[in-house]
């Protein structure tokens, strides 16, 4: 069994990265470990499955990367990648081409081990272990720039540019956002990359999709209630705003949020107070909003179907995420992405390519990750997607 090996860290206030290399060649395993010597990065290796494993355990490692070769003298490759996801949720597994030392990404031509692989390499992990990178302003705050741009925002188009760029501007303040933009195109993402890398991260992110809650149910959901507001309110319980104090508060759908609830709604914005239902007493909260719509706002406050000076109050700094249809540079990356996710280590033929690149994708990223997903299915033991496993 070989022995780990750890690069020298300098002491800041960062966290390291850790990454474990897993392979049964000797000199990837050092060539990687070599590369990986850099501050910040914490090293070691495994030569098989079951020594891996072993490292994890011994190790304690919660965030990272972990570089996997699928030829494993020991264990089938899916079965070791499902039983790493389940025992340690928090790591990103990349996968590795045994021979070249390449670096698969879902695509026929693998990235090389070169500087690409090191900015890929913190630019996944930032998209599950965010707070690895240092936040805050000026200087400190590039890297966790880097990871808001690849928190599954992916893509070098000049429309994704100015949301990384707003992401960035906005996400180091307590300013109330407003993320319009199709079904699909990923807003969540981008209201999960103003969390993570604020100084609200380590505190709750709390989602209200104002659409899935039925209206009657709704203010009670949001605001709380107090003991004998209706009937079978046998106790006191909080609000979903409440439950977001001290960090963020998601409105999805903000745009189906009932009219009879939205004045309260604005109060709780402007006094930073609720009033659970069915209750007098006026209780202080500390929350982030941030609220995004598939829905044209303006034209609901036009039909008297929205408040204008709630408009007006979420939409203190708007970000709008195009289609996929304005952005189809971005598709190949998007698409190699999700193939890499659903089957490590699986190529996207240039005829599939070409069928995506021909579709409008009125459902947007959404679509485009489930018609991956479907072909991972399709592809079978095939390590290539092809254009007739692409369902469209």
């Amino acid at each position: 069994m070989s022995s780990p090996a750890y690069s020298n860290v300098r002491s800041e206030d960062r966290l390291p990265i850790d990454a474990i290399v897993v392979s049964p060649n000797p000199r990837l395993r050092q060539e990687l470990r070599e590369r990986l010597g850099l501050p910040r990065w914490r090293v070691s290796d495994a030569g098989s499955g079951a020594e891996a494993l072993e490292r994890l355990h011994e190790t304690g490692i919660e965030h990272g990367v972990l570089l996997l070769d699928p030829m494993l003298p020991d264990l089938d490759p899916l079965e070791f990648d499902g039983m790493v996801r389940s025992e340690f949720p928090n790591l990103q597994i990349l996968t590795l081409n045994s021979h070249t030392g390449q670096l698969l990404v879902g695509r026929q031509s693998p990235t090389p081990l070169s500087t690409k692989l090191m900015e890929l390499l913190n630019n996944r992990i930032a998209m599950q272990a965010p707070h690895i990178l240092p936040s805050g302003t000026g200087s400190d705050s590039e890297a966790a720039a880097a990871g808001i741009r690849l928190r599954g925002m992916i893509g070098d188009s000049a429309g994704m540019q100015r949301v990384y760029a707003s992401t960035r501007m906005v996400a180091a303040r307590d300013t109330t956002v407003l993320i319009t933009g199709e079904s699909g195109v990923g807003k969540d993402l981008v209201a999960q990359a103003i969390h993570l890398v604020s100084k609200r991260s380590k505190q709750p992110f709390v989602v209200v999709n104002c659409a899935a809650i039925p209206e009657p149910l709704l203010e009670s959901e949001l605001f709380g209630y107090v003991k004998g507001a209706f009937t079978g309110a046998v106790q006191s319980r909080m609000g979903r705003i409440h439950a977001a104090h001290g960090g963020t508060l998601f409105l999805d759908e903000i745009g189906d949020m009932p009219l009879s609830l939205q004045s309260k709604m604005l109060r709780f914005l402007e006094q930073g107070e609720v009033q659970r239902l069915g209750g007098n007493d006026n209780l202080k909260v500390d929350v982030r909003v941030v609220a995004a719509t598939n829905a044209d706002l303006k034209k609901l406050v036009d039909q008297k179907l929205f408040r204008e000076d709630l408009y007006y109050r979420l939409r203190v700094f708007p970000i709008q995420i195009p289609p996929l249809r304005e952005r189809m540079e971005d598709l190949e990356s998007l698409a190699a992405s999700f193939a890499d996710r659903f089957c490590p280590g699986t190529a996207l033929s240039q005829e599939a390519l070409a069928v995506l690149l021909q579709h409008s994708w009125s459902g947007n990223v959404r679509e485009l990750r489930n018609t991956i997903e479907r072909a991972s299915i399709l592809v079978g033991s095939q390590r290539e997607i092809k254009a007739e496993h692409i369902v469209l």
